[in-house]
């Protein structure tokens, strides 16, 4: 009975703990503070662009800046992908009233120290910005290598496949970030699970595969220079950008 009784117990400060995390990050991520927040357009205007060392691509042939890091086959097929994708949320945006100029693709098939977060231009079919992209920490699997996982519950801290709508900016724990509604079976769950498009200060600029790089709770998040330029995209949109985050 004692056993059973600690098991109980266990289990029950288990679920209070996940309980609490789970409130406390939905309140801090996913919720504007009041008095900060960027939803208010004349806070968000004053928000500067930090300076960012990536050269803009000239197309989506170029896009694979590796200085002296080897390229895998992953990445050298990477450009013929982009294009089928850019393709396929094309269709979807056209059909659905989202944006038809930009786009952002997540590949996930990458590895985390190559750029795999892609700013496409569906007007212009060219790649405009790619950068590194952090993936959820439960995503990496001891038993499954470099290959990772993936998963819409809560609590698992995963990275989520699937479309999400772009929603407002606000300014919340990691500063300016914006809102994510998952618009697939596989990521319905986003606003729930308080994932949403944010920064962090260290995510890295450049590359650094074969070495990994820091990685989220779950949220696709880059690195401090590169969420102003996405946030200048987002802004002048007329209609809501689709992000796509695949494997």
């Amino acid at each position: 009975m004692k056993k059973v009784k600690k098991l109980f117990t266990a289990l029950t400060l288990l679920i209070a703990s996940k309980d609490v995390a789970s409130t406390a990050l939905h309140t801090t991520v996913n919720f504007p503070i009041k008095s900060k927040s960027a939803d208010n357009t004349a806070a968000f205007n004053k928000l500067k662009t930090a300076p960012y060392h990536f050269t803009k691509t000239a197309g989506a042939n170029n896009y694979i800046d590796t200085s002296s890091n080897p390229v895998d086959i992953k990445s050298l097929n990477s450009p013929g992908r982009l294009r089928r994708q850019a393709n396929k949320i094309r269709d979807y945006a056209k059909a659905n009233n989202y944006s038809m100029e930009y786009c952002f693709l997540v590949d996930m098939s990458m590895p985390s120290g190559k750029k795999r977060f892609f700013v496409y231009n569906l007007r212009k079919d060219s790649l405009e910005f790619a950068a590194l992209v952090a993936h959820g920490f439960g995503s990496t699997q001891k038993d499954c290598g470099d290959q990772l996982v993936f998963s819409n519950n809560n609590y698992s801290f995963k990275t989520s496949l699937g479309k999400y709508k772009i929603g407002k900016p606000y300014k919340g724990q990691y500063g300016l970030s914006y809102k994510l509604y998952g618009l697939d079976s596989t990521n319905s769950r986003a606003y729930e699970r308080a994932i949403v498009l944010h920064s962090d200060q260290h995510v890295p600029e450049q590359e650094t595969f074969p070495g990994k790089i820091f990685q989220s709770a779950g949220c696709p998040t880059v690195s401090p220079a590169f969420l102003p330029i996405l946030g200048s995209f987002i802004k002048s949109s007329q209609k809501p950008i689709l992000m796509w985050i695949y494997d």
